[in-house]
């Protein structure tokens, strides 16, 4: 009858694992717990975030839509009371720089430098009270402004908006870097951002300050032939009130 053969070598489990061996498991695997966790947590607040910012944006457009809403109405309510319907003045304005750095007096200089329009084709958002309007007269022969709409707003923040963050100019592709720098005046996204320069709400010089003075391209088909006359003048300077938006989509 044959010997059973007897193996020498010991079994997985006759070895005795060295404690530091089993230590460096255990705590491996509360790392990995503690990751997973954190990590469902992390997907669960990114979905409770988006469908906040969901809510905010249908929102928001329920405004506009009211609003719009309401000119309608009362331009028909006008029209049968054979009478005019004329909007309240314009909140918000948008100036762009249209002329270079020769030949500006100080005063205009100083001016353009308050609104942050330090080069040619420069666009800002400029909250329309009687400050700014003394100031854009003094510069009226170097800018043209006028009231944007929405869709201009939108276009202009979406395509050429940059964020001033640790005072670097920041692509806005992500809602977190207006959070970061925004969140204590309730704008965390885009949409917030928007709503806040398109109304002018109470914390537009923040929003305002944290956008990067546009950057725009010089108009499609150029400009006119006399371009520092006035706009009434066959020109381009001055205010062009709603034509604003032809020339920034011109230009966008």
């Amino acid at each position: 009858m044959a010997q059973k053969l007897v193996s020498s070598v010991p079994t997985a489990q006759q070895v005795l694992l060295p404690e530091t061996l089993l230590k460096k498991q255990k705590i491996m695997a509360q790392a990995d717990a503690k990751a997973t966790e954190a990590k469902a947590a992390l997907r669960k607040a990114r979905i409770a975030k988006r469908r906040d910012i969901v809510r905010r944006s249908a929102s928001y457009r329920r405004e506009y839509e009211a609003l719009a809403r309401q000119r309608v109405s009362l331009q028909r309510q006008a029209k049968a009371n054979g009478s005019y319907y004329i909007p309240a003045q314009p909140k918000l304005l948008l100036v762009v720089r249209i002329r270079g750095i020769n030949n500006i007096a100080p005063k205009p200089r100083k001016v353009l430098q308050l609104l942050r329009l330090l080069q040619i084709n420069n666009a800002v958002f400029v909250r329309a009270n009687k400050a700014t309007l003394s100031m854009l007269q003094l510069i009226q022969p170097y800018v043209t402004y006028g009231e944007p709409n929405l869709k201009t707003i939108r276009e202009l923040i979406y395509k050429r908006g940059y964020g001033k963050i640790n005072k670097q100019r920041i692509a806005l592709h992500d809602n977190a870097l207006i959070e970061q720098s925004l969140k204590d005046h309730n704008i965390v996204c885009m949409e917030d951002l928007i709503h806040e320069i398109a109304t002018v709400g109470p914390n537009f010089k923040q929003a305002n300050a944290f956008l990067w003075p546009f950057k725009l391209s010089n108009p499609t088909g150029g400009w006119r032939t006399r371009k520092f006359n006035h706009y009434i003048e066959n020109g381009d300077a001055g205010n062009r009130e709603e034509f604003i938006n032809t020339l920034v989509q011109a230009m966008n």
